[in-house]
């Protein structure tokens, strides 16, 4: 949730002095709970005798369900603890915020990315660090993906939480499209990803107007164009995706600053824009808009052949009608890339039950959670136990999972996906000054270059006074 920007929840942190947080941080949503989850409010424990921690989060039903049915699972692992599950679909930040206020904030919690390490810096949130590396599951060097786990969890080699899992974009095609255009569909595997320029190629051939014309054929009229070659997504986890592939970065990790004005980073952004308003070859979103259809029902429809979406659209699109297939996103500067991030789970440093609230977030560390999730395509795996042929087994679903999918979490998430560093004043900055310089390149109101250019220096001053 972003509705607040960093600076105000900074203030707000501040009314409640003393209190000090356990927060457990998610970013992706659950998936469909296994059969015998229990329905309704809240989860009610079996004995009087446990002691009750809190557990807050968002969701919609598919969410709801999976958090209710690791709730059953974990209390009948032990008779000790009772979760009670808060669920929180409309104004979930700032709710939260207002029971830290009041000094009551939950034992433990989904915590966004966008606050996560804001919330570090105020006290807010349970150091795990000594629990987490003497476990002797959780703690092992080689349990998780590495080292983007790391990478999003700590703070000065401090744990304050643990990831619920990765997502990561990457390409959807119409197989039947490419099929009947006899054109090589792209692959799953990184090895094999497309040049930028052999993508724009395939865009092009996939792109047709009313009249069967292509983009570069005499006649072709881009304002009555039947088929779609791609949708890129203009928000900025498909857009951190494009500049990683081209070498570049949305923040400087060590500097905590913008540095999307930068050649890597303007230039992949240009590219983005290029394939909307220069080669036509990519729907506007006021072109989506009137055709009041989704990039679900284009590809459903034949009216897109290939979409850029997060790894969780998987959980629907395997639904369309034509054969899908998945592949990795195409390279410019480099071989290929993708932005990873999640929620994660933590818990708030003023519980009264601190060992408890560990071993919920511990347990929400564990296989089961995870894997109920990434059976439905909604999420892929972050534990590299699920990474191992039988761990891939236990979760690749078919009907669900495209052929050869097993490559994009074993080959392309760990060794070309990353993570975006989001420090106190992420949203202010992207919401005053970036998103509304990127919309004006993808209206084609503005170069990247130029957009950029104005846009940065301005963000930055929020960022530095965020972390000042």
């Amino acid at each position: 949730m972003q509705s607040r920007n960093m600076l105000s929840r900074r203030d707000f942190l501040r009314t409640s002095a003393g209190v000090t947080g356990v927060v457990l941080l998610a970013a992706c949503a659950p998936g469909a709970a296994p059969a015998g989850a229990p329905a309704g409010g809240e989860v009610a424990a079996p004995s009087a005798e446990r002691v009750e921690i809190t557990f807050a989060g968002w969701g919609a039903t598919e969410e709801d369900e999976g958090v209710r049915a690791a709730i059953t699972q974990f209390e009948s692992e032990q008779d000790a603890i009772k979760v009670t599950w808060l669920h929180r679909n409309e104004n979930y930040l700032e709710t939260l915020l207002t029971d830290i206020a009041a000094g009551t904030p939950p034992d433990t919690a989904f915590i966004g990315g966008d606050y996560y390490r804001e919330f570090i810096g105020e006290g807010l949130l349970l150091d795990i660090t000594d629990k987490l590396k003497a476990d002797p599951l959780l703690g092992a060097p080689d349990y998780f993906i590495e080292p983007q786990e790391e990478q999003r969890c700590t703070k000065e080699g401090k744990w304050y939480g643990i990831g619920s899992c990765w997502v990561a974009p990457h390409l959807y095609y119409n197989a039947d499209l490419f099929a009947q255009e006899g054109i090589e569909p792209p692959s799953n595997d990184p090895e094999l990803a497309w040049t930028w320029d052999r993508f724009l190629e395939v865009a092009q051939a996939m792109t047709v107007d009313a009249s069967g014309n292509h983009p570069n054929d005499a006649g072709f009229d881009p304002e009555n164009i039947e088929r779609f070659g791609i949708q890129w997504p203009t928000w900025w986890i498909p857009i951190h995706s494009a500049v990683l592939a081209n070498g570049g970065d949305w923040i400087d990790p060590n500097t905590g600053l913008l540095i999307l004005d930068q050649p890597a980073a303007t230039e992949a952004v240009q590219n983005i824009a290029d394939l909307i308003n220069k080669y036509h070859v990519a729907p506007a979103n006021s072109a989506m808009e009137a055709l009041g259809m989704t990039n679900t029902q284009m590809l459903d429809t034949g009216k897109l052949a290939m979409a850029v979406d997060g790894s969780w659209a998987l959980s629907w699109l395997y639904k369309i009608q034509p054969k899908l297939g998945t592949a990795v996103l195409p390279g410019m500067a480099q071989k290929t890339g993708t932005n990873m991030q999640a929620h994660l789970h933590s818990g708030f440093a003023s519980s009264k039950h601190p060992e408890e609230a560990w071993e919920w977030v511990r347990f929400l560390s564990t296989p089961f959670y995870q894997t109920q999730f990434c059976k439905i395509g909604l999420w892929l795996p972050s534990q590299s136990e699920l990474m191992t042929e039988a761990g891939l087994q236990s979760w690749i679903t078919e009907g669900v999972h495209p052929e050869g999918y097993a490559d994009i979490p074993t080959k392309f998430l760990p060794n070309y996906g990353h993570i975006i560093y989001q420090p106190p004043g992420w949203t202010a900055a992207n919401t005053q000054y970036i998103t509304p310089a990127l919309d004006s390149v993808f209206n084609g109101d503005a170069t990247a270059e130029a957009a950029m250019a104005a846009a940065v220096p301005d963000a930055n001053k929020i960022l530095q006074e965020a972390q000042g």
